[in-house]
């Protein structure tokens, strides 16, 4: 069913039944991890834009960092390079940081700005360079292979420290921050760091009510394809150490579990692909995709489907 074949009555019962979730989340911080297909399918962006502008016209402050892999991929391509992961994070040479800063600083944090922006926002465009409010170092990714070594990545930065105070200036103004995943070091240095990550962080530091993980599935699914949900720690280690989580679901979940712990208090994962998958998360009784929760014995973010 569609939006417009709900009867009058129907609209008005949707309308009513996120009037508790707005009362709860007024005036708290959502940081949102927007990537996947909802950044590439125009219909899934202009939701996504629309559902970030409605929030903040109740009173929510969303937050938003995003990916923009397809995009690097693609231009990497025409420049005649084959992107690279460890892990689950990209390998970055001198010219790969060149077209990574491009296309998150540039090309796709401008393009969400502006979609917001369309759909009736105050978005801003950001890195983390800009008033240095990301701080980064090289990350040397310890190897599995050989336990004790660290493999050498590139330009690619591990979190030392982030200033909320320009989200906090910019909140102030109902702006909505849009920022890139990129960081900056000590001399001046460019640093691609993962958005997972980021936006991770991100909600530690500014102690965001939810973090939500926008992905290209349904969330955490089991070998046989089953969605999971109120993970723990320790359930967790079990699925990576036996394979069933790997490679770019590997950063989401270590960002998710250590945002738990740090003390945000929802974590999730959910399907980027379906349209207001947003709202259908944060306003609905329903909840979609996956809940992270810090504790193994039960306690920590709540229980339920949606994790409310």
């Amino acid at each position: 069913m569609t939006l417009t074949q709900l009867t009058p009555q129907q609209k008005a019962k949707v309308i009513a039944e996120a009037l508790p979730y707005i009362q709860r989340f007024w005036d708290k911080t959502i940081v949102i991890k927007y990537g996947g297909n909802a950044m590439t399918d125009p219909v899934l962006k202009a939701a996504f834009a629309r559902d970030v502008v409605l929030l903040k016209l109740v009173g929510i402050n969303p937050v938003v960092v995003h990916g923009g892999g397809p995009q690097i991929e693609e231009l990497l391509k025409r420049v005649g390079k084959k992107g690279e992961f460890v892990q689950g994070m990209r390998v970055t040479d001198a010219e790969t940081m060149e077209v990574v800063e491009m296309v998150l600083g540039g090309q796709v944090n401008k393009e969400i700005v502006n979609l917001i922006n369309q759909a009736g926002g105050k978005a801003v465009g950001l890195t983390g360079k800009d008033g240095g409010f990301i701080r980064a170092r090289k990350l040397m990714m310890p190897s599995k292979e050989k336990p004790g070594d660290v493999i050498d990545i590139g330009q690619v930065g591990e979190i030392t420290a982030i200033d909320p105070s320009l989200i906090a200036f910019l909140d102030s103004g109902d702006f909505i921050p849009v920022i890139a995943p990129i960081g900056v070091g000590e001399q001046g240095e460019t640093y691609n760091i993962n958005a997972d990550v980021v936006a991770g962080k991100l909600a530690e530091v500014l102690r965001a009510e939810k973090l939500v993980l926008l992905t290209n599935t349904p969330g955490v699914l089991d070998r046989e394809g089953n969605l999971l949900t109120g993970l723990t720690p320790r359930k967790i280690d079990e699925m990576v150490a036996d394979g069933t989580l790997s490679g770019g679901m590997l950063p989401k979940i270590a960002s998710a579990l250590e945002a738990a712990r740090s003390g945000v208090k929802a974590v999730h994962i959910i399907d980027g692909r379906v349209e207001h998958a947003l709202l259908l998360e944060i306003m609905t009784d329903q909840g979609v995709g996956t809940l992270i929760r810090a504790a193994d014995d039960g306690e920590g973010l709540g229980s339920g489907v949606s994790g409310r």
